[in-house]
């Protein structure tokens, strides 16, 4: 496993908002299933992923599947929320200083999506 791969699970252990700002690259760009377009700069990324770990973490989060590239992993997640089971997937690429240059999420099934929608949309408009 990859220096930055262990500190992206050290983050999710954490929470700690400055170990995600360390991982993030200034140009690194988000790709969200509940946004239509990638949205670009650490600023922007930085909220998204506070947003979907207040959303999606918790004690019923875990990391089911992890698949490794030289710069990129796919980690397969599963929770639980108001009753709807959630799969999904975070896809990270992060270049040779360790720093993450694109993350993308995919979720299943639809109930999920349109759940994770609503709760993200909330939690985004509180700041």
């Amino acid at each position: 496993m990859s220096n930055a791969l262990e500190r992206w699970h050290a983050y999710m252990e954490s929470g700690d908002p400055q170990a995600l700002s360390d991982m993030l690259d200034d140009d690194v760009v988000f790709e969200s299933p509940v946004v239509h377009t990638p949205q670009r700069g650490k600023e922007i990324t930085f909220k998204y992923l506070m947003a979907a770990a207040k959303v999606l973490g918790g004690p019923g989060f875990t990391y089911v599947g992890e698949w490794h590239g030289d710069h990129s992993a796919i980690l397969e997640f599963e929770n639980q929320i108001d009753g709807i089971k959630i799969n999904g997937i975070d896809m990270i690429w992060w270049n040779k200083e360790g720093r993450i240059t694109r993350f993308k999420v995919m979720v299943r099934p639809l109930k999920a999506i349109n759940l994770l929608h609503q709760m993200m949309g909330a939690r985004l408009a509180q700041g």
